[in-house]
């Protein structure tokens, strides 16, 4: 394993950036071309030899895509780069989105030939939540017929006017020329000059003083601006635009040299707060990036390493961190010694004395980090954490089930190593159906679980579609009653229960209320009704499906001071239960997703009157590059079974789509007695 001295550099000289947008952005090839401008790698690899340093993944490298976020590290210009290549699919947006809390700046990076795609506009929102420094990185400029005047007024009208660029293509792409220090020559966009002003207006009027010298001066000096720049970058004020040709190399050196200069230092951004304690109780903790202070630190990736086990990936935001560092994680009471602490190139581990506030690191073989978790020296705090990131619900659900009995529990232990590594996916045991169910955000996701489960872990499974996620509720208040009693020679059973059910607002869960005097029903057996009640809620009343949103109140019943068991609660409070959900008019409720398709223009009549036909409402559209639309709208998650399948017939395999969960609502009569009556009969039989 290589070793290194971390250099003895301030935190004024570290950067840290984020490649994020589409799949067909590049970004794994720029990443490859700035390490080898910085000279870290001799040659830059190829994604199609499967040689880059950030797809090391054997996966990755038989796709031919990123799946993975990797991190690696470059110097130039004095300053130690961190940078993370993130995967550009929607399905890996676990993957992508946790980048984002760990980098000062996210670099939108987009295919000059495709033009704006809907990933690059959904990674600029999320970049602007979290109140990051944004840079539009425009690459793939010398492909042949693209017209870079037109991509840039479109990456203005959708993303505002203050996205300008900081140089300018030129020779048709074949090198770029500095617009912001530099005010002189011409350009493929027209004269240098005219781009330069529009810059030094824009950073100046976060300004007053600056403002009132450009009007007497009428100009300000570029290297005179870096304090109002940056602040223009921290408040969204200005989106700087560079343009790149990662395959030849132009604009590279440029891009280099632009987050030296231009992107912030951990002193210059907007860090996250962090809280301590839960709940509305909990308190807002500074970040500062101080190294003398007690050590603040964010997990936002953790891995399952061939050589090291599980390895934990976090940011410093305050602190240093060492070898020799007893640290704790989150809330827990016992603290760990990093012993290993390194900074990542791709697959290789670089061994490092410290981290500063502003570095990317890594530890390994501590089984208590975890996804989200934050480390700190300080034992007196209770529970430090960030405010969560918001991640797609995953919807697409796959059932589970290994081929070779009795390898249920190793199944299982797999499975959760997998979901540890990727906050996007979810695994379940389903009572109701015996099922182990994954869900993840798409049919990708999903795909690539199940490869590695068969490439790395050498484990076999079956699979099936998993039973839709239906739920039950009530629509009005009804009573239900029943009196169990048991005599059979011996000791008896009786227990009789009163309960009234009531609906709740939609997703509020389940409340018990306990209204009983007199004590006809004793307080110890007032848990045996509860259990009884929630038998039905996991169970069903109508259909199979767990009962949600509703309210159940005892108020009266009977015992016997002999043969009241908590066995006979549990059973009248079942059946109680059930006579009353039977009686409040109860409903079966569906998940609906949100859906966005992309597709070829000619295709849309199609998709629209399909998605129509199948319970679907349009909500709108939105035009595309080179001649595609995107379609917006809601859908009963049921009827996009083998949805794929049938975009793919329409658009002739051009087409995609994503959901995610949106909210449940009402089935039409029709399919409730359907799913009624198939579960009656599955009783029957």
């Amino acid at each position: 394993m290589p070793t290194a001295q971390t250099p003895a550099a301030s935190i004024a000289a570290i950067r840290t950036f984020a490649l994020v947008g589409p799949a067909s952005a590049g970004k794994t090839s720029l990443a490859e071309a700035l390490l080898h401008r910085a000279g870290m790698i001799g040659t830059p690899g190829s994604v199609e030899r499967g040689s880059t340093v950030s797809d090391f993944d054997p996966l990755e490298r038989k796709m031919q895509h990123s799946l993975n976020s990797a991190v690696m590290h470059l110097r130039h210009g004095g300053c130690r780069i961190h940078l993370i290549d993130t995967p550009g699919a929607s399905d890996f947006a676990g993957q992508a989105l946790p980048a984002l809390e760990a980098v000062e700046t996210a670099a939108v990076v987009i295919n000059a030939a495709a033009g704006i795609e809907p990933a690059a506009v959904r990674m600029m929102e999320h970049a602007a939540e979290r109140q990051l420094d944004r840079l539009v990185v425009v690459n793939k400029i010398d492909a042949q017929g693209v017209d870079l005047p037109g991509l840039l007024a479109q990456i203005q009208a959708t993303f505002g006017k203050e996205c300008l660029p900081l140089n300018l293509p030129d020779e048709g792409g074949a090198k770029v020329v500095d617009c912001f220090y530099n005010r002189d020559g011409h350009s493929d966009f027209g004269r240098v000059a005219d781009a330069h002003r529009a810059l030094v207006e824009q950073v100046v009027e976060v300004d007053a003083a600056f403002v009132e010298r450009y009007l007497n001066d009428g100009d300000v000096d570029a290297s005179e601006l870096h304090a109002p720049l940056e602040q223009a970058l921290r408040e969204g004020h200005l989106i700087p635009v560079c343009f790149v040709s990662a395959r030849t190399g132009a604009g590279v050196a440029e891009l280099l040299d632009v987050i030296v200069k231009l992107l912030p230092n951990p002193a210059e951004s907007n860090p996250p707060d962090f809280l301590n304690g839960e709940g509305p109780d909990a308190q807002p903790m500074h970040a500062e990036p101080d190294a003398t202070k007690h050590v603040l630190a964010h997990v936002f990736k953790v891995t399952q390493d061939p050589y090291v086990g599980k390895m934990g990936i976090f940011r410093v935001w305050q602190g240093t961190v060492t070898p020799n560092s007893q640290l704790y994680v989150g809330d827990g009471r016992k603290p760990f010694k990093v012993g290993h602490l390194f900074m990542l190139q791709g697959k290789d581990h670089v061994e490092v004395k410290e981290a500063l506030p502003g570095d990317i690191a890594a530890v390994a073989k501590v089984d208590e980090i975890a996804f989200d978790a934050v480390l700190h020296d300080a034992a007196e705090d209770d529970h430090i954490h960030l405010k969560p990131l918001a991640f797609p619900t995953p919807v697409h659900g796959l059932a589970i089930t290994p081929k070779r009995h009795g390898d249920e529990q190793r199944l299982w232990e797999i499975l959760t190593k997998l979901v540890d590594e990727d906050p996007c996916l979810k695994v379940e045991h389903v009572a109701t159906t015996n099922e182990t169910v994954v869900y993840g955000l798409g049919e990708l996701h999903l795909r690539v679980l199940l490869e590695r489960l068969r490439d790395v872990y050498r484990f076999d499974v079956d699979t099936k579609p998993p039973r839709i996620a239906y739920r039950e509720t009530v629509t009005a208040k009804a009573e239900g009653h029943h009196r169990h009693k048991k005599q059979t020679g011996g000791a008896g059973q009786f227990g009789e229960v009163y309960l009234r059910v009531e609906p709740l607002p939609r997703g509020a869960g389940f409340e018990f209320v306990d209204e009983v005097k007199g004590g006809v029903i004793p307080g110890q057996f007032i848990p045996a009704v509860e259990k009884g009640v929630r038998e039905v809620l996991a169970s069903g009343a109508i259909a199979g499906y767990p009962v949600v949103d509703v309210r159940v109140t005892v108020y009266d019943g009977k015992h016997h001071s002999v043969d009241s068991k908590e066995i006979a609660f549990v059973t009248a409070a079942r059946k109680a239960m059930l006579a009353a959900v039977r009686e409040a008019r109860p409903i079966v409720l569906e998940p609906v997703v949100h859906v966005e398709i992309t597709a070829p223009e000619s295709a849309m009549g199609d998709i629209t009157g399909d998605l129509s036909s199948r319970r679907g409402q349009i909500s709108g559209t939105l035009g595309g590059a080179n001649g595609t639309m995107v379609v917006r709208g809601q859908a009963p998650l049921s009827e996009l079974a083998g949805y794929q399948s049938r975009l793919n017939a329409m658009t002739s395999g051009q087409g995609r789509y994503t959901i995610a969960f949106s909210h449940y609502e009402p089935v039409p009569p029709a399919v409730q007695q359907q799913l009624t009556a198939a579960w009656h009969a599955k009783d029957e039989d």
